[in-house]
C-alpha cells in the first residue's frame, strides 16, 4: 500500500474532511494505492490501559493495537489529517500514538540505546488551525508544533516530508479555501 491517512476529526462535514477526501481524490488519481483509517469512525479506544503495558511486557500486542500496526507496516507513507486544538493534536489521535506507536514496534532499546524501528516510512502532516498565521508563528508556537509532532515521528525513525498547516480556516473565505485544497494536492 502507498498511503495509509490516519484521520482525526470528528465532524464528518468540517474542513478537515474535505482534505481527506481531496486526500483520497488526489491519491487515486495518481493511481496510487491507500487505506484510511477514520479514528471517530471506528470508534478507536484512545486510552492507555494496564493491559496495554501487561501485552507490551510479555511480548503480545492488542488486537486494536494490531490491526493499526499492520496496517502501518503496510504502507510506504502515512499522512495524518487533524485540527490542533489547544496548541496540539485531538486526543483521540495522541492516544493512538500512544497506544499503536509501542514498545517493540515503533522502536526498542538495545543496550543505552533507542533503536527506531520504523526507518522505512515517510509522513506527511496536515493541519488545521483557527488561529491567524502571523499571530502562530510570532509566538513561536508554529516551529514549536513542526517539533512537537515531527517529533514523534521522527523518533521512530520516519522521515517527516511535509507538514502543512492551514490557519485562520474558519475565517476565510471559500475561495481561499479552495485554494488550500488545490495546494493539498501538491503534497502527493
Amino acid at each position: 500500500m502507498d498511503y495509509l491517512i490516519v484521520y482525526a476529526h470528528p465532524n464528518p462535514a468540517s474542513f478537515n474532511a474535505a482534505i481527506k477526501n481531496t486526500v483520497e481524490e488526489t491519491i487515486k488519481q495518481k493511481g496510487k494505492t491507500f487505506e484510511t483509517v477514520d479514528l471517530y469512525k471506528i470508534n478507536f479506544d484512545p486510552v492507555l490501559k494496564p493491559a496495554d503495558f501487561e501485552a507490551i511486557m510479555s511480548g503480545k500486542v492488542l488486537d486494536d493495537v494490531k490491526q493499526q500496526q499492520e496496517l502501518i507496516t503496510k504502507a510506504e507513507t502515512l499522512v495524518f489529517i487533524h485540527p490542533i486544538w489547544w496548541y496540539s493534536m485531538p486526543a483521540i489521535l495522541k492516544g493512538y500514538i500512544d497506544r499503536v506507536f509501542s514498545y517493540g514496534f515503533a522502536y526498542k532499546e538495545e543496550g543505552n540505546e533507542i533503536k527506531p524501528l520504523l526507518t522505512d516510512k515517510k509522513v506527511i502532516i496536515i493541519n488545521t488551525l483557527g488561529e491567524p498565521k502571523e499571530l502562530f508563528e510570532q509566538t513561536g508556537m508554529a516551529e514549536s508544533l513542526r517539533k512537537t509532532i515531527g517529533g514523534i515521528f521522527e523518533f521512530c525513525g520516519m522521515s517527516v516530508i511535509h507538514h502543512k498547516l492551514f490557519y485562520a480556516v474558519p475565517y476565510v473565505s471559500d475561495e481561499e479555501r479552495k485554494s488550500m485544497l488545490e495546494e493539498v494536492k501538491t503534497l502527493f
